[in-house]
């Protein structure tokens, strides 16, 4: 379940720059969200409507621009005293100049583990994980879903276990979001895989929501504040 609650978790670009050039050909890209140092992304995950667990992205950039971003996500569902599903996922991901080059992932769904580690080299981003091995090229976004032109590409690199995840997006429109008590104007995106998951980013590009069903389960994130 939780490999497409993050979409791999949440976010592979073998066909970005060809899926933007149609894109482009409609309208023109939104320029990403520029983290900045200290930001963090805090999710509140509700399972029907009640507290889930929580989805936490910090950003720290260095001295030369470097940026690590780091992903905590914590999901239980508890009856009583007793355990019923469990969901880890542990993911630091390193970008140079807008390119991601470096991954470590690793997962724990309700006990079926998973990891991925990635190195850029050369022109190329070498994948060792669960899932699949190999290389793949320069410019590969993952699925953290914290980066905008995700939607613009057709496939995502697994943040669970290095699978390559094939995607079809759809722009729903515009829309409004809470975020505490604010009303933010975003756009509302629809990325269809095994699951459809829906994915609304600001006018800044910010990632401010994340819904979907999974067996008849109404999953939502909701943005704690903005950030």
């Amino acid at each position: 379940m939780l490999k497409h609650l993050i979409l791999g978790g949440s976010a592979l670009a073998f066909s970005m720059v060809a899926q933007a050039d149609e894109i482009a050909t409609q309208t023109s890209l939104p320029a990403p969200w520029v983290a900045t140092d200290g930001a963090v992304i805090d999710f509140t995950v509700l399972r029907k409507g009640k507290p889930f667990g929580s989805h936490v992205l910090t950003f720290e950039r260095d001295d030369n621009g470097k940026l690590e971003v780091t992903t905590d996500v914590d999901l239980q569902v508890k009856f009583g005293p007793i355990t019923a599903f469990k969901y880890r996922l542990d993911s630091v991901e390193e970008w140079i100049d807008g390119q991601l080059v470096a991954l470590n992932g690793k997962s724990n769904n309700d006990g079926r583990k998973g990891e991925v580690v990635a190195q850029a080299e050369g022109g190329d981003l070498l994948v060792d994980g669960t899932k699949f091995d190999g290389a793949l090229p320069i410019g590969t976004i993952p699925s953290s879903h914290w980066n905008r032109l995700q939607v613009y590409q057709n496939q995502m690199l697994s943040t669970e276990t290095g699978e390559v995840l094939d995607i079809d997006v759809e722009v729903i429109g515009d829309d409004t979001v809470q975020v505490g008590d604010q009303m933010v104007d975003a756009t509302h995106y629809r990325l269809k895989s095994d699951l459809i998951v829906d994915l609304w980013y600001d006018r800044q590009s910010r990632w401010v929501k994340l819904a979907f069903e999974v067996r008849g389960q109404d999953i939502e994130y909701v943005l704690n504040q903005l950030y």
